[in-house]
């Protein structure tokens, strides 16, 4: 079983940034974020697996950056000019020996 605790939400104005950070209870190869507004379907953010190649929605690409603490079994999402579309709740998500896990969500609010 793999525990995912995020953190690092908050409310940013437009324009602004804010960093996610992920840490896992164990070590796995491959992690990411999805996000789900209001009224909404949960869809993927970015995910980076374990030789740190990273991929990105469309939605996000040059604003957004996954990267990854081995060490610390950490992933983070740095989010750069965050726009009020971008508001969501964001979930870490990991696949371990083909099993999805999912933290339990953090708020982010761009005010326009």
């Amino acid at each position: 079983q793999v525990q995912l605790v995020e953190s690092g939400g908050g409310l940013v104005q437009a324009g602004g940034s804010l960093r996610l950070s992920c840490a896992a209870s164990g070590s796995i190869n491959t992690m990411g974020w999805y996000r789900q507004a209001p009224g909404k379907q949960r869809e993927f953010v970015g995910i980076i697996t374990g030789s740190s190649a990273a991929n990105y929605a469309d939605s996000v690409k040059g604003r957004f950056t996954i990267s990854r603490e081995y060490v610390k079994n950490s992933v983070y999402l740095q989010m750069n000019s965050l726009q009020p579309e971008d508001t969501a709740v964001y979930y870490c998500y990991a696949v371990l020996r083909g099993s999805e896990y999912w933290g339990q969500g953090t708020q982010v609010t761009v005010s326009s």
